[in-house]
């Protein structure tokens, strides 16, 4: 049965505004917003357990068809005056779903014989973390590792800006020394980017199990993972400025594996 809603003071829709703008609301809820019919259709394919779902058959931009809802998911139809009080975009093609959270840890991870691991400690911006788990998707990174996160990891910017990375890539959130543990049980090397004491990424061996770790634009990595490391790595800068965006340095080092290991 679809139950229809023209207000934006439904209560409904107050709580799909409240897990989009808050993460606290997401953690006591266990539910998090997607929008778009790709993103929706990513999202079944990972196995996420779709709770609602809102729909105005107003909106006409629709390049992708309506994922087919598994039964148990409510339908709303919503007027479009509703709908753009809770699209963040208009290119979301009429489609906005609350989905049920699901936490992953690191020994969930299912990992092959030589992994690809990209870790990223403390890294603050969502839509940072949203791209690189899109470029992460693009090389067949195995897994990408949060550190000490200061974002949420379901704030709908990241899932936005990762294009539905976020759903085929595995991403565990933990703590550095976790992580490290991890890593090391596993015989998998660390390479840390960073500036000091660093060999150019091109000249170090990415064929085998590896784990390519950054830290922030700001203040880089912190002590326990340069010390953790196999190797330094780093990016030859050639103009002023030192330094690129995470996501950017990121996807440069992942398709150097890539290259190495001829994924393609």
């Amino acid at each position: 049965m679809i139950e229809t809603i023209t207000s934006s003071q439904n209560p409904k829709i107050k709580l799909l505004l409240q897990l989009q703008q808050k993460s606290s609301e997401r953690r006591k809820a266990g539910l998090f917003v997607v929008e778009g019919r790709r993103e929706l259709m990513h999202c079944l394919e990972a196995g996420f357990e779709i709770e609602s779902v809102f729909w105005c058959p107003s909106v006409e931009v629709a390049t992708e068809p309506m994922p087919a809802l598994p039964d148990g998911v409510r339908l709303f139809e919503v007027s479009k005056a509703v709908y753009e009080k809770i699209a963040y975009r208009g290119s979301t093609e009429g489609v906005v779903a609350e989905v049920r959270t699901r936490q992953l840890s690191l020994a969930d991870l299912q990992l092959p014989e030589r992994p690809l691991v990209v870790v990223l400690e403390r890294v603050e911006k969502p839509g940072n973390l949203g791209a690189v788990l899109r470029s992460a998707d693009a090389a067949g990174v195995d897994a990408v590792v949060v550190c000490d996160p200061l974002t949420d990891l379901y704030n709908p910017n990241l899932i936005r800006s990762s294009v539905g990375g976020f759903f085929s890539v595995p991403c565990v959130a933990c703590s550095s020394a976790e992580c490290i543990g991890f890593l090391k049980q596993r015989g998998i090397q660390i390479l840390t980017a960073q500036l000091q004491d660093s060999s150019l990424y091109y000249d170090v061996d990415m064929q085998r199990a590896t784990a390519i770790v950054m830290g922030t634009e700001a203040t880089g990595l912190t002590n326990q993972w340069r010390e953790a490391a196999d190797a330094h790595i780093r990016i030859p800068m050639l103009g002023r400025i030192d330094s690129l965006n995470v996501s950017v340095s990121a996807a440069v080092l992942m398709y150097e594996a890539v290259r190495q290991r001829k994924n393609y």
